[in-house]
């Protein structure tokens, strides 16, 4: 294993790699400690070599080359997290990806965890304690460079027994099919400003109580932002829904039976909070986007809808796959709502992938005949 700190070396990694049919990535953040989730580490397997790069000490972009090359095979176990850093950072796409953690769900494996997958198919056991480490901290441990190597160490062998399973069972087309769908998705990057409303339990809050959470939740992101913390370091979520839901009337009343520390240490900025969404005019008081409202209830849809469930369950059953990872209840909504009476108006339906009309699209279209 070699750390790669310069980018003189970070270039004579990439012509090593140039060679290579596949290449196994990983990558390490530190949002559970700083206050944006920047990537501070990649790590790079071949099936003999390993490197962990430094990403906080030199450019990266120079692997858009070696990640983007349409003959690499690039492989990661659960991509969406690193693919969406790597393009949001670094503008880094992939174009031909193994995700083995798409591939143990197409399996049917019980556990899709990185150590679980390792152990059962390639006999070694991870070691996990140094999963939420500051990976922006400078000099980076021994230890924890090790531990980086080990991310991406044996993926290259767990994709080999992965991708021959997946050839064995027939499958090998369907995952292909779906790596090529997460290669491609496009990630909303963009802050919106409405990352309050995401907050659980915060449905039944009422507008006032929506602008107190809103102006709580900016507070706590500033404050964050300028000490480089994660923002949960700074007040929780539930803390802050709290607050919001008390409404209190002064700062005693916000400190009165409170005994979280940060509440109280951070009392007068939070009552402060409080007092501007209270001063806010009614037209100016956020609200949630509900849409057209919910739809009348639709016995014959919600009748299709059980009927397509119960076909999915019984597939699911027979492949050996979750059913939720086969196909989605939204997907079944949508397929009961477009009532496709052959395979190709199957096809057509938004979001259906031709491994699931291939899986069990047969057997919900005779479904929806019988219906």
């Amino acid at each position: 294993m070699r750390y790669i700190e310069t980018d003189k070396d970070l270039a004579a990694t990439i012509r090593t790699l140039e060679s290579e049919s596949s290449l196994a990535v990983d990558t390490e953040a530190a949002g559970y400690h700083r206050y944006a989730d920047t990537i501070c580490v990649v790590q790079l397997s071949t099936h003999d070599l390993t490197f962990v790069v430094d990403a906080l000490a030199v450019d990266i972009h120079a692997l858009a080359p070696v990640f983007e090359d349409p003959e690499r095979e690039i492989l990661l176990h659960d991509a969406d997290y690193d693919l969406r850093l790597l393009s949001r950072d670094h503008g880094i796409g992939v174009s031909k990806l193994f995700d083995t953690k798409l591939a143990a769900q197409l399996l049917g494996e019980p556990s899709i965890g990185l150590a679980s997958l390792v152990e059962k198919h390639v006999g070694v056991k991870l070691d996990k304690k140094y999963q939420r480490a500051d990976w922006a901290q400078r000099p980076l441990p021994a230890e924890l460079i090790e531990y980086a190597a080990d991310d991406t160490r044996y993926l290259p062998s767990l994709r080999d027994r992965l991708h021959d399973a997946l050839a064995a069972t027939g499958r090998l087309r369907w995952a292909q099919e779906e790596f090529a769908l997460r290669a491609e998705a496009e990630f909303d990057i963009r802050p919106d400003g409405t990352g309050y409303l995401r907050l659980k339990n915060t449905r039944d809050l009422n507008p006032r109580q929506m602008a107190t959470l809103r102006e709580l939740y900016d507070w706590r992101d500033r404050l964050a932002q300028e000490r480089d913390t994660a923002p949960f370091r700074v007040l929780s979520n539930e803390q802050l829904v709290s607050i919001a839901r008390r409404q209190p009337r002064s700062i005693e009343e916000l400190r009165s039976g409170d005994t979280n520390a940060a509440t109280l240490r951070h009392a007068r900025d939070l009552f402060e909070a409080v007092q501007r969404a209270r001063a806010l005019p009614d037209a100016e008081l956020p609200s949630r986007s509900r849409g057209t409202g919910r739809p009348p209830p639709d016995p014959e849809f919600e009748a299709r809808v059980d009927l397509l469930k119960t076909v999915r369950d019984t597939a699911a059953t027979e492949l050996g796959m979750d059913r939720g990872f086969l196909m989605p209840r939204q997907q079944l909504e949508d397929i009961a709502r477009a009532e496709p009476r052959s395979v190709a108006e199957l096809e057509a339906v938004p979001g259906i992938r031709r491994w699931q009309v291939e899986a069990l699209g047969e057997a919900l279209l005779a479904a929806l005949r019988s219906a």
